[in-house]
């Protein structure tokens, strides 16, 4: 009987001890407690139903504790803080210094970003993210960039809502699974590589996206997604709402340890063009011009139908070691291309690169190399990256001189990428470019522009946290 109750006694503190646990270290109560679990099956403490209970009962109390200590409803089964705090130093440079010409300028900016997750019952996730940020007029943030800039007499800088979305998740484990998620969101990417030519990595669009992956087997699986979002709420004079909508699948593959491989198709639309209405800073149009390169109509509205086709491969072979680097060392060629026959000519697009290596764990490095070439309405030029930049001396109509991005660019991208530490990584990027096409047409109005060749650079340290 005294051996039954001390072994008794010895689950009930081991029970106790596994609660107290997870109760204070909330994100990594599964882990933790699981781990010591299986430790006590494994030697011959508990048995596997005993471990079984033992778990239900951990669950309750982690779920109480935690309700308790967050003062959260009991239906919310986690939650976690993440950020990044990013220096950067930038310069634009250009060779064109006819009549004034291109000024080369630097400068030093900063990005903040600071989000929460919350996971719940069911499957549901809500977050948000609050971004830095430079005004681009009367209190709009820029959507395609959350850098602030140093200056301005030691200026306060604003903050922004960068995310805030819920997304469910009915179907998970198993073959399939299938997600929705609605408002302000980062956009889910099925191809191999964010794809800058057509969507800046900074957008955060908002709208509604499905995503969802069926899995052939252990080493295939087909990544799918479709999306809506809205460009520009309630246009003036119009009750046409300009939107766009997407739909994507990707095959991913992994043959053997060495080599993987993905391919994927696309497609897009924007819906009422016409509506997008564009200025630097004019309180009539519908939308801000950031961007620039479109054929465009005199009130600053694209002229053509933005419907483009995408392609997308890459293939990854891994190697087993490679000099001054830790680990397995990945080289990936990558590429894509598109065409949009809603335009009648200057409709194309491609990229084509190589990767050498991936950072984010201590002591790794890669280094990207990739050609562009994005002609003038292949895509709406307000989503594209805009630190891939040109230079303009003229400023069209509704448009703006200076260096811009957008499309009608061509050029080279080179980035070098180091992780000091599994927090910290330092990071060179350059972009060498020129215009496609000198001619840029708005309003019927033909502006020539110098051929230029461009130098955009950065130096950056980011913190992760």
């Amino acid at each position: 009987m005294k051996m039954t109750n001390t072994k008794t006694t010895t689950k009930l503190a081991l029970c106790a001890g596994a609660a107290a646990l997870a109760a204070f270290t909330p994100q990594s109560h599964a882990q933790s407690s699981d781990a010591l679990i299986d430790k006590l099956v494994s030697k011959g403490i508990l048995t596997v139903n005993e471990a079984k209970d033992l778990r239900e009962d951990s669950d309750k109390d982690f779920n109480t504790a935690f309700a308790a200590k967050t003062g959260m409803p009991d239906w919310v089964t986690g939650y976690s803080f993440n950020g990044s705090f990013r220096g950067r130093y930038e310069q634009f440079s250009s060779d064109y210094n006819t009549g004034g010409g291109a000024l080369d300028k630097s400068r030093l900016r900063y990005r903040l970003l600071l989000g929460m997750t919350v996971n719940m019952k069911d499957n549901l996730e809500a977050g948000f993210r609050i971004g830095s940020g430079d005004q681009k007029v009367a209190g709009v943030g820029n959507p395609l960039s959350q850098n602030s800039t140093m200056g301005d007499n030691w200026s306060d800088k604003g903050l922004y809502v960068d995310l805030a979305y819920g997304k469910w998740t009915p179907i998970s484990g198993g073959d399939w699974t299938l997600s929705a998620t609605f408002g302000k969101m980062e956009r889910d990417v099925v191809f191999s590589d964010t794809t800058w030519m057509l969507i800046d990595p900074d957008l955060t669009p908002e709208g509604g996206a499905i995503q969802g992956s069926y899995a052939i087997n252990k080493n295939h699986a087909i990544n799918f997604s479709g999306e809506g979002f809205i460009l520009d709420a309630n246009p003036k004079n119009s009750t046409h709402q300009p939107t766009m909508g997407g739909i994507q699948a990707a095959w991913k593959a992994k043959w053997n340890d060495k080599w993987n491989s993905s391919l994927g198709v696309a497609a897009y639309a924007i819906f009422s063009p016409e509506q997008l209405t564009s200025a630097t800073n004019n309180a009539a149009s519908n939308v801000v011009l950031i961007n620039q390169g479109n054929t465009r109509g005199a009130n600053g509205a694209p002229l053509y139908n933005f419907n483009p086709i995408v392609a997308d491969a890459s293939v990854t072979y891994t190697l087993d070691s490679f000099p001054l680097y830790e680990g397995a060392f990945p080289i990936t060629l990558k590429g894509e291309i598109l065409n949009n026959p809603g335009a009648p000519k200057n409709n194309d697009g491609y990229w084509a690169g190589i990767t050498f290596g991936k950072s984010g764990k201590k002591h790794t490095w890669d280094l990207s190399y990739r050609y562009e070439y994005l002609e003038s309405d292949a895509w709406y030029d307000q989503l594209c990256d805009d630190d891939n930049v040109a230079f303009y001396k003229n400023t069209t109509p509704g448009g703006a001189s200076g260096y811009l991005g957008g499309t009608n660019i061509k050029g080279h991208f080179i980035k070098f990428n180091y992780s000091l530490t599994d927090s910290l990584t330092f990071s060179t990027t350059c972009y060498l470019n020129s215009l496609i096409n000198p001619n840029q047409i708005t309003g019927g109005t033909i502006t020539a522009e110098p051929q230029s060749n461009v130098m955009h650079f950065f130096a950056d340290i980011i913190w992760k946290f």
